[in-house]
């Protein structure tokens, strides 16, 4: 058995998922009862669910997983890639706003792109990646 402190932590990306999910519910309710929420409502629903899956990914990743470094910078990667897109949402009138958009399109890119020519140990192929062996 955990000793308290451990369980707790291991709660820690699951409770935060959980408000990523339930602030997705409450965006997509913005899109079908718009009156019912303030004024610029959807400039923190829409961030606040990409904020709290970045840090319910890399709490999963660093509390779970324990991965190792490699695993870890890629863990990382995502989660700046999803606070970035958070931060245009938050911040759409920003001279930075685009930026944030363009770092978020270009980290989703690179993980993308990663996970592609990642192999599994014992996969063979001169190219560097199973969709490239085919």
């Amino acid at each position: 058995m955990l000793p308290r402190p451990c369980r707790f932590l291991r709660c820690v990306p699951v409770l935060l998922g959980v408000i990523a999910l339930a602030s997705v519910g409450a965006l997509v309710a913005w899109n079908f009862l718009p009156a019912l929420f303030p004024p610029h409502a959807h400039d923190i629903l829409g961030a606040l669910p990409l904020g709290s899956i970045a840090f319910a990914y890399l709490a999963h990743q660093i509390v779970v997983r324990r991965p190792e470094r490699k695993d870890l910078a890629r863990a990382i990667l995502l989660a700046i890639a999803f606070l970035s897109w958070a931060a245009n949402q938050l911040w759409p009138d920003l001279p930075q706003a685009g930026l944030f958009n363009d770092a978020a399109i270009a980290l989703f890119v690179l993980d993308v792109f990663l996970a592609m020519i990642g192999r599994p140990s014992g996969s063979s192929g001169s190219c560097g990646g199973e969709i490239l062996d085919a």
